[in-house]
């Protein structure tokens, strides 16, 4: 009865730990930060043509319809 009450107890803290922690990590941009943030090389992509002839590559190795979704097939040669 007492580990149950326990794992009760841990699974209703999770969450909300959890959660806790993500909202945290929000802030506000200063004005004067906003210039820096900008620059290409903070984008998450700084250089979308690359990324394009990356999976055109991997698409043509692969040789199979929907393997870049983990499911396999192609030659396995990436």
């Amino acid at each position: 009865m007492k580990r149950r009450s326990r794992a009760l107890r841990v699974l209703l803290l999770a969450p909300g730990l959890a959660a806790g922690l993500a909202l945290s990590a929000c802030t506000t941009v200063e004005v004067w930060e906003r210039g820096r943030l900008a620059k290409p090389q903070m984008a998450v992509e700084p250089h979308p043509s690359q990324r394009l002839l990356r999976e055109h590559v991997y698409l043509a190795r692969e040789a199979a319809a929907g393997s870049e979704a983990g499911r396999g097939g192609g030659c396995g040669c990436y």
